[in-house]
């Protein structure tokens, strides 16, 4: 590796890995690096360092300037040394990493910023790294935890604009739908710009998903760092701290595992915007599951006047269920009636609703309620209704949005009613599944709405094994080609290939034409097409409507 050298250092235990971090970033700042660009060599030495530490290998590294980039060799003794994730993440942080096996060397790139050049010479940075102060690991810690303070900060002020951006996406997305409208440009050009401005709807939300996902991740690598090392120093085998020393560590750990928990519901909405929440369900306790709220949650209500009761002897014992999301949903409106609640009650009932077949879940409390104007914008994302209780009480806004999205994704819903000063009631309705045996191996939903079928998908999660889906009626060929389905869903009015061409395909062949057809259409005046066992009307589509419908045809096939 070519350049000057300016200083090297020997890594052999979990502390040199933190003295390692401090120098790298120390190296990178008078090399004339951004701040961000700092912290990202800093994370990287500190991932590779722990990787070589962990497999029992010591290391040398060497940091060398170029003109415009930064270099890093680390010699590692260890013959047979693999490298997992932190190599993985380490080549994200830095702009070219490789890994000599043979050499017992892994080499790194840290361009410095376009036209920029280093801020001092190699011989002054030498001289700068000699005459550093020596850094304790609790300031080390403190400025770590500022810096990600302040970055969480732009990173809140970044989905502001985000969302911005997007409502100006919606808001040309629906400007453009009523002109084509009323130019009448024909039914192939309506649907050549619908597509254009949906794709670019779903690269805004994706770029928003990515960005969220990304940003979290890489909050996360130092987060976790940083409690590491809260442990390291009030754990055994450290040097003994003086009492204020030790509480200053230990509300540095605390603000770290808060700001933790802060990234981690950021990653979850993300996924849940992205559709990647996947139930997984299992039978599930209801009765236990109640008890162990009620115990975990009874130490925290803060306030001698206010009672936590459960409630859930009406409903059945077990259901089918994805525990965690519901566990999450629920822990999540207790520890909101217990927080605004300072005298009376908070409970937990279930029971279940025998006409649509739902378990019901409801949380009242007797709290400071929400007024009727934002009973529906608590459920926006980073949203807290205004008042002096909401401004003691720590929040972030996401818990409601987040148990919305749990619910939805495995087929219910999520409601808030209120009157304010008197208390809230929010009800989690699912759907009441007692065994885990699906009812359908394979649907197929056709449908060129693409939320359409999501919320299909989200009806039918536990009551089909696999849902497959289409966006027009040549797709839907291919598909059943490959798969053919205990049953379809078609709509009628699709491009390419419509709905009444598809049944007539599905006639004509002999796999297909036996597979039941729901139409589930807004063309709710037509006959019901001849190839279809019945129609659904899309307008207020019910799942209970939807299952009945399915079970019918599936019931007149068996005939």
């Amino acid at each position: 590796m070519t350049g000057d050298e300016l200083i090297q250092i020997h890594v052999r235990d979990d502390q040199d890995v933190f003295a390692m971090r401090k120098l790298g970033r120390e190296v990178a700042e008078n090399v004339g690096m951004e701040t961000q660009d700092q912290i990202r060599v800093a994370t990287a030495l500190s991932e590779i360092g722990r990787e070589l530490v962990e497999a029992g290998s010591d290391a040398f590294v060497a940091f060398r300037l170029e003109r415009d980039a930064l270099l890093i060799a680390v010699d590692f003794s260890k013959a047979d040394f693999r490298p997992s994730d932190g190599m993985t993440l380490a080549g994200r942080l830095v702009d070219r990493i490789e890994l000599d096996s043979a050499e017992g060397r892994i080499s790194m790139v840290k361009r410095l910023p376009q036209g920029r050049k280093p801020r001092f010479s190699a011989e002054e940075i030498r001289a700068r790294l000699a005459a550093a102060a020596p850094t304790t690991a609790l300031d080390e810690l403190r400025r770590q935890n500022r810096e990600l303070a302040e970055t969480l900060e732009e990173v809140l002020q970044l989905n502001t604009e985000l969302q911005e951006t997007n409502r100006g996406v919606l808001a040309l997305y629906n400007q453009l739908s009523e002109e084509l409208e009323e130019t009448n440009r024909g039914v192939v050009a309506l649907y050549a710009e619908l597509d254009e401005k949906s794709a670019q709807l779903r690269a805004a939300s994706d770029a928003k998903n990515r960005f969220w996902a990304t940003v979290s991740h890489e909050l996360r690598t130092p987060l976790n760092s940083i409690i590491g090392l809260v442990r390291l120093l009030v754990g055994p085998g450290g040097d003994p701290l003086a009492d204020e020393q030790l509480h200053q560590i230990n509300l540095i750990g605390s603000s770290a595992e808060t700001l933790l928990s802060l990234v981690s519901e950021l990653l979850d909405m993300a996924k849940a915007e992205a559709g990647r929440l996947d139930p997984q369900p299992s039978m599930v306790d209801l009765t236990a599951l109640a008890e162990r709220l009620r115990m975990t949650l009874r130490p925290t209500t803060g306030h001698d006047g206010v009672r936590l009761t459960v409630e859930v002897s009406q409903a059945p014992t077990e259901m089918m269920v994805d525990e965690v999301m519901l566990t999450r949903i629920l822990r999540n409106l207790l520890t909101n009636g217990l927080k605004f609640t300072e005298q009376g009650e908070v409970k937990l009932e279930a029971r279940l609703d025998e006409t649509t077949q739902d378990l019901v879940f409801t949380v009242t409390d007797t709290g400071i309620g929400v007024p009727e104007e934002h009973l529906e914008r608590v459920f926006e994302e980073f949203f807290q209704v205004p008042g002096p209780i909401q401004v003691r009480s720590k929040g972030t806004g996401l818990g409601l949005p987040y148990a919305r999205r749990l619910a939805e994704a495995m087929g219910g819903g999520l409601h808030l009613t209120s009157v304010a000063g008197s208390g809230t009631t929010a009800t989690l309705r699912l759907p009441y599944r007692h065994d885990g045996a699906p009812v359908v191996d394979r649907l197929l939903v056709v449908d060129d709405d693409e939320e359409f079928r999501a919320v299909v998908r989200r009806m039918l999660t536990g009551f089909a094994a696999h849902i497959d889906e289409a966006s027009d009626g040549l797709r839907a060929l291919e598909m059943m080609e490959e798969n053919p389905p205990d049953v379809a869903l078609v709509d009628l009015l699709m491009p390419r290939l419509d709905g009444t061409a598809l049944m007539l395909r599905m006639s004509d062949d002999e796999r297909l034409r036996k597979v039941p057809v729901i139409v589930v259409t807004v063309a709710t005046a037509r006959q019901v097409p001849e190839r279809a066992h019945m129609m659904v009307p899309k307008h207020g589509l019910r799942r209970d409507t939807l299952l009945e419908a399915i079970e019918s045809a599936l019931g007149h096939v068996d005939d």
